[in-house]
């Protein structure tokens, strides 16, 4: 089993930026891809970014593509997103996942293909 903690998150004016990590502890081999999700309220859980835990393929969001970066310390066993440009519509709670389900590698931004949930950072961009 893997455990996810999230750190990072704040309060940011509209142009700003921040870096949000994840720490992965436990069963670290056996995780596919790594995934960062959003949600604010009143809407739906959306997939921001996705990594496979191997090779460093990436994708993204439309929404996030050209101001977000996803990357991973394999040796940190840490991932991060690092997030510029923030716009208002970018708040949200932010949970990284960690998945054992290869189709992640397709499908970054189903969550269901994700077991393993961290608790989740706060970010805040106000305009």
């Amino acid at each position: 089993q893997v455990q996810l903690v999230e750190s990072g998150g704040g309060s940011v004016q509209a142009g700003g930026s921040l870096r949000l990590s994840c720490a992965a502890s436990g069963d670290t081999y056996s995780t596919v891809c790594m995934g960062w999700f959003r949600q604010a309220p009143g809407k739906e859980r959306e997939g921001v970014a996705g990594i496979h835990s191997r090779g460093d393929r990436t994708s993204y969001a439309d929404s996030v593509k050209g101001r977000f970066t996803v990357s991973q310390d394999n040796a940190k066993n840490t991932l991060y997103l690092q997030m510029n440009s923030l716009k208002p519509e970018d708040t949200a709670m932010y949970y990284c996942a960690a998945s054992q389900n290869t189709m992640c590698v397709y499908y970054y931004n189903r969550d269901y293909f994700y077991n393993t949930w961290g608790q989740g950072t706060q970010v805040t961009v106000s305009s």
